[in-house]
């Protein structure tokens, strides 16, 4: 199954804790596209620790670190699943 719109924005969905990776999701995908998945994961996960955010702020600084949390745990998903398949990414 191909990607169904902008892998930024399922990174971003991902990040947003509106979509979630598992791995019976993940037989659905072609090792292109896992590629493809994780190399926008980095893109978004960069984005996120980019943004200036005052250290006063601690709720926004919270809800960054969910973000970057939630991209992580995906990432560590489809790096695991890819190695249980022999999947080279």
């Amino acid at each position: 199954m191909p990607i169904s719109g902008s892998p930024k924005k399922l990174a971003q969905d991902i990040a947003g804790g509106y979509f979630m990776l598992t791995p019976p999701m993940l037989k659905l995908y072609t090792p292109g596209d896992l590629k493809i998945i994780v190399a926008h994961i980095g893109i978004v996960a960069r984005e996120l620790r980019q943004e200036v955010i005052s250290l006063d702020d601690v709720m926004a600084l919270k809800g960054r670190n969910m973000k970057l949390s939630r991209l992580h745990q995906a990432e560590v998903v489809v790096n695991a699943y890819c190695k249980k398949r022999r999947i080279p990414i």
